[in-house]
């Protein structure tokens, strides 16, 4: 062999080694993403607020005439729906509460951000399938994003406070700021970062309140103050922005004549209740004890005109929901304004989530704007299941199985936009980095591999 063979063989060899990190080609070009999420805005809450900064926003890129979440309209499942572009019942987070039917915990909504094998139980979020492909991502507040998953964190996240205050404007612009220089300086390619605004007004003073309005105007202005930070940080012809939420906000009927109250239904009681799940909106879960399924059922179903109760298989398919053995075996929701009082009347939010997905005030926002997106484009509804897709067309990354479709949002990008990675096998969590990043040096690999073995055979 030449002593020129005996180089190229040498430098094959180093690169195919295990772990050699060398980029993916154009990995330099691809653009980064920003996904922020506003919790609880309702699709027309710029219709009755002067939003001069969202309105520009959609002038520069994409808007929706309104997204539909998932259903539970709830913020942990909607959220984790945006993230792996899974129905309810297919990625698991069924509910805000981590509960267990044979211990009988149930942990509040702050509690299960932290509860690893609530969030990890198969599905994998689009950080963790991005970081396996090469890339760096990061989560602010966003549900979901302060646990491992396969035993593999975030590059970077932070985690709201039980007691933290959602409101502070002061700290959402100290947020930006950290995001930006995530995205700046420490080189992260994808950031979800989560504002708790205007769901709590909206729950605290209703959606048709002036507190809300006010809050909606707080919301607009961080996001002008989001777009004038990314064009200060150099990053306008390099990161893509969709701004959106996990669902909508209703009023609720409380002076209603008609109230949902389970205690009252006649000759119904909780001592035929093994688990219950009820008092938080218009939900509730059920498992009865044993010998007791049929009673309970006949006692609830047609109780009351306003709740809806459904054996576990035979919930409507449509919703995407009670599929999951996570899910007891009777399952009940009210119609829209109505919320389910359970042992006692505890509720009492003027603002609720959690309806039928199908009820126009449950429908939320979609803008996107940035290099990628075409700009002053109105699309129709979609629903919030196929982001997914979108996203990971955008980072350039083979998504995992979901239910999205990329073909509801790619006409929101300009032609050639993205990339379109050949499809693998799911890598494992050990060494799916450098297994991926040899698949995408694969090509230019095997014409350095023939050359080395024509050289090898020159005297």
């Amino acid at each position: 062999m030449t002593r020129h063979a005996v180089l190229l063989a040498a430098t094959l060899a180093a690169l195919l080694a295990p772990g050699s990190g060398a980029p993916a080609p154009g990995r330099a070009s691809r653009n980064k993403l920003l996904l922020v999420s506003f919790d609880g805005f309702r699709w027309d809450y710029d219709q009755d607020v002067d939003t001069p900064h969202l309105d520009a926003m959609a002038r520069d890129g994409v808007k929706a005439r309104y997204m539909t979440p998932a259903f539970v309209t709830m913020t942990s499942p909607c959220h984790f729906t945006l993230v792996t572009g899974k129905y309810i019942e297919n990625h698991g987070v069924v509910h805000n509460m981590f509960f267990n039917t044979s211990s009988k915990v149930k942990l509040p909504y702050h509690a299960t951000l932290g509860v690893q094998g609530w969030w990890d139980n198969g599905s994998i979020p689009i950080w963790v399938t991005a970081q396996r492909q090469g890339l760096r991502t990061g989560s602010f507040f966003y549900p979901g994003g302060n646990v491992t998953y396969q035993g593999e964190a975030l590059t970077l996240s932070r985690k709201e406070g039980v007691l933290h205050n959602y409101k502070n404007e002061t700290e959402w612009r100290a947020n930006v700021d950290t995001v930006m220089r995530w995205l700046s300086e420490d080189g992260l390619d994808l950031v979800t970062l989560y504002f708790g605004e205007p769901d709590s007004t909206g729950h605290k003073f209703g959606p048709d309140s002036q507190e809300r309005k006010d809050m909606v105007q707080q919301v607009d202005r961080t996001v002008g103050y989001l777009r004038d930070s990314i064009a200060r940080h150099g990053l306008a012809g390099s990161l893509n922005l969709i701004v959106t939420s996990d669902h909508g906000m209703t009023t609720v009927l409380k002076k209603a004549s008609d109230l949902v109250e389970i205690h009252k239904v006649p000759n119904f009681t909780f001592q035929d209740i093994a688990f219950e799940l009820l008092d938080y909106g218009p939900n509730g879960l059920l498992l009865p004890k044993e010998g007791q399924l049929e009673k309970v059922l006949g006692l609830l179903r047609g109780a009351h005109p306003r709740l809806h109760v459904y054996r576990k298989e035979e919930f409507p398919a449509n919703f995407h929901y009670a599929n999951h053995p996570r899910i007891p075996p009777l399952l009940m929701y009210s119609d829209q304004g109505y919320v389910i009082h359970g042992r006692v009347n505890v509720q009492f939010n003027n603002g609720e989530h959690g309806f039928d997905n199908r009820d126009l005030d449950m429908k939320t926002i979609f803008r996107a704007a940035g290099p990628s997106f075409k700009r002053g484009l109105v699309v129709e509804p979609f629903e919030s299941v196929h982001v997914y897709e979108l996203m990971c067309k955008l980072l350039g990354i083979v998504p995992e199985a979901n239910d999205g479709d990329l073909s509801t949002l790619l006409p929101t990008l300009h032609s050639g936009e993205g990339t379109t990675p050949t499809p693998m096998p799911t890598p494992t969590p050990g060494g799916a980095r450098s297994a991926l990043q040899a698949g995408h040096r694969l090509p230019w690999l095997m014409g350095l591999a023939a050359t080395a073995m024509l050289l090898a055979k020159t005297p």
